[in-house]
């Protein structure tokens, strides 16, 4: 059965959530008023009305209530500016109770029925005291959320081990999952030191480099494997897979470096198995 949806986001780099736009005339960048498990919130079409099955709703699809009106964006607008000052006095009263928690951030709902604060922890930590005071100064109820490295990471920002801000502080909206086989097939140093993040996590582009580099190795003989070039027959030594060229050991000129376009033939097979020949 299709369903018809419209994909919102909650904050500039945050997961697409799909909703059913009823019968709301909804078009992108519209600012729309939803109820999440968070409460009422604000956010934004960034995916046209279309049609999905049964199997890609993950939970179940909530309506839009409505556009936001001019009250709706002023609520919003004013709990923005709030929320640094809630934070400082969030990090007081953590100071204040001797917590080890790391605060990340907070968010209002719209209705300003609830402030749910974000936080990175080692162990476990009593909160007790610490909702008491924050229900007293905030006058609100109050949810305290622990979230992964990863997500912190993307709370805090930063700058990543390329030089530039982090991918998912930037435009990465989903974390995927991110393999020490990957690194791998890139050819990567597995030091943990040289394929980890600030999260503490393997680097998020090592996932979506890999498809790139998964691609270009099926033109790419084995390392081991016998390709004829223009200087006679040759084992391959190593590969290059971005410049899509080997390095080889010839019996006449010793070792040399082609571009797989100059090979003349690529035996995709390491020596020690059976040929399979390419010309």
């Amino acid at each position: 059965m299709a369903n018809k949806v419209v994909g919102i986001r909650f904050k500039a780099v945050g997961k697409k959530y799909y909703f059913d736009p009823q019968e709301n005339h909804v078009e992108m960048f519209d600012k729309v008023i939803v109820e999440t498990i968070r409460g009422i919130e604000l956010g934004e079409v960034i995916e046209a009305e279309k049609e999905i099955a049964d199997n890609e709703i993950i939970s179940t699809l909530k309506p839009i209530i409505r556009k936001a009106n001019a009250k709706d964006i002023a609520s919003y607008e004013k709990n923005m500016k709030d929320t640094p000052h809630a934070i400082e006095r969030i990090a007081f009263y953590i100071r204040k109770n001797k917590l080890e928690m790391k605060l990340l951030g907070c968010d209002f709902t719209l209705d300003r029925s609830k402030v749910i604060i974000y936080f990175n922890a080692e162990g476990r930590v009593d909160f007790r005291e610490l909702v008491k005071d924050l229900a007293n100064e905030f006058k609100l109820r109050i949810e305290l959320r622990q979230v992964g490295t990863r997500d912190g990471a993307k709370f805090l920002g930063g700058i990543g081990p390329c030089g530039y801000i982090l991918c998912c502080n930037k435009f990465l909206g989903d974390f995927d999952t991110v393999s020490i086989k990957m690194a791998k097939n890139q050819n990567l140093s597995l030091n943990p030191v040289n394929i980890s993040g600030l999260c503490g996590k393997l680097l998020c582009c090592i996932r979506f480099e890999n498809d790139t580099y998964t691609e270009f190795r099926k033109t790419l003989p084995k390392i081991n494997s016998l390709v004829t070039t223009p200087d006679g027959r040759a084992k391959v030594l190593a590969v290059n897979i971005i410049d899509k060229s080997v390095r080889v050991l010839t019996e006449e000129y010793g070792i040399k470096s082609f571009k797989v376009s100059e090979l003349l033939k690529i035996d995709y097979y390491d020596v020690k198995k059976k040929p399979k020949t390419s010309e």
